[in-house]
């Protein structure tokens, strides 16, 4: 079963062995992924009057990725539209000119079977989240929401994961093992197996004073004990242990994450946050993220995020989806 799940992800000319130790290396491999897909994943995109987030729908519906459901200001929507290009049908238009009942709108056809996946436009963050986290009829799983953002730099082997930058701002120690279930479950949507979960902080050794490095330790023993399942977890450790192999031998810090770390889990939103923004405007690193641990990927792009930006978060999106659909049939 999951051969043939790992298969259908598109790597039938790999052994499970090599898939095994296999990672994503950059977002060229996730979009000829999504495009190998048998039909269009449908994106609901609330408060959809944003050029940026139309031109990445274009793109996406251009390469076959996305089918896209538009809910907002219908008349503004099909201005923009016609200045780029991008053809929708009028039954995939809702007229929800109001941006908070736009975005209660999309989430209710995410309820009714319109979409795979919620997308926000044109609104402030906390309004697609206010009808999303809703008790009653949100999209809520029981665990927290937490955002899980996918970066490629230019000198990494492979595709890091960041999280929590942009949801949890300072989680305790249970809702940080909920943040690790909740990327753990989505990389094994794109195919990863055993990823490695760097807890970090400043320093690697325990500090009582330092209640980070007490609580990376203390989930690399939940993950030991078995109660963090399907990852191996390590901290407390520094970030540039985490990601460079030669400097942990020179401090002589053994572990298989050293050097080749898949995840980063940070200690709040205030690392979180200075870490992304670090990657994208001094590395000048792409990213791509989303809300997970919902019933369906939110993405949740900043409303100055440019188009490419927003493209390839809906792509992520989209594999995500399709891999939870896989690991399920």
């Amino acid at each position: 079963m999951r051969k043939e799940f790992q298969q259908k992800l598109g790597n039938i000319n790999k052994t499970q062995e090599d898939f095994d130790m296999a990672v994503i290396k950059n977002f060229d491999e996730i979009v000829e992924r999504v495009k190998g897909f048998p039909k269009p994943m449908r994106v609901i995109v609330a408060a959809a009057q944003d050029e940026h987030t139309l031109q990445a729908i274009k793109h996406a519906q251009e390469e076959g990725i996305a089918k896209p459901v538009l809910v907002g200001d219908k008349a503004e929507i099909n201005k923009i539209c016609a200045e780029i290009g991008l053809v929708v049908p009028e039954e995939d238009i809702y007229d929800v000119p109001d941006v908070d009942e736009s975005a209660k709108r999309a989430v209710a056809l995410i309820h009714e079977g319109k979409g795979d996946f919620l997308m926000k436009g044109k609104m402030e963050t906390a309004q697609i989240l206010k009808p999303a986290v809703n008790k009653e009829t949100g999209l809520g799983t029981g665990r927290v929401m937490s955002h899980f953002v996918f970066d490629e730099l230019p000198h990494y082997h492979k595709l890091l994961v960041t999280t929590d930058g942009g949801m949890m701002t300072y989680p305790t120690l249970e809702q940080k093992a909920q943040i690790i279930e909740n990327t753990v479950e989505t990389l094994k949507a794109l195919g990863y197996e055993n990823p490695k979960i760097a807890a970090v902080a400043a320093v690697e050794k325990v500090n009582p004073k330092m209640p980070e490095t007490v609580e990376a330790r203390e989930l690399k023993e939940m993950n030991e004990r078995g109660e963090i399942k399907d990852c191996v977890v390590e901290g407390p450790i520094s970030l540039d242990i985490a990601l460079d192999k030669e400097c942990a031998d020179i401090k002589g810090f053994e572990s298989p994450v050293a050097g080749d770390a898949d995840v980063i889990l940070v200690p709040n939103i205030q690392v979180g946050n200075i870490l992304g923004k670090s990657i994208t405007v001094i590395a000048r690193g792409n990213m791509a993220g989303f809300i997970v641990g919902s019933q369906v990927p939110i993405v949740l792009t900043s409303r100055g995020s440019s188009a490419r930006e927003k493209f390839l978060s809906l792509v992520l999106a989209a594999a995500v989806s399709e891999g939870k659909k896989l690991s399920i049939a």
